[in-house]
């Protein structure tokens, strides 16, 4: 359970994608699911929903290339930075969840 100072401790997504758009070789996933996907993503993303990672981990080669990863809320993208932790990549960031983003989306 999330405890009270948890709440000021939330990935703003904003905030993730201006450091994702300052990284050089940086990769932004999206790891909600394929309909989700399609109803709207972030500019520049590459869908990989979580199970897919979870099940056979994401298609790039490079453990250190840096990865922002978003889902809707932030829940399912601190699962999946979790796993690709686990995976041995070394530089993986959840940055929260499309649903607090300003920007623009594609479909």
């Amino acid at each position: 359970m999330m405890g009270f100072l948890g709440l000021f401790n939330r990935p703003d997504i904003n905030r993730g994608l201006a450091e994702y758009r300052n990284t050089p070789g940086a990769v932004l996933l999206d790891v909600r699911m394929p309909l989700e996907y399609q109803q709207g993503h972030i500019p520049g993303s590459k869908s990989m929903p979580l199970p897919d990672i979870m099940r056979k981990g994401p298609e790039i080669a490079d453990r250190d290339t840096p990865l922002f990863v978003y889902c809707h809320s932030g829940v399912r993208s601190r699962q999946a930075v979790d796993t690709l932790a686990r995976m041995g990549y070394s530089n993986a960031k959840n940055i929260g969840g499309i649903a607090a983003y300003t920007g623009k989306v594609e479909r």
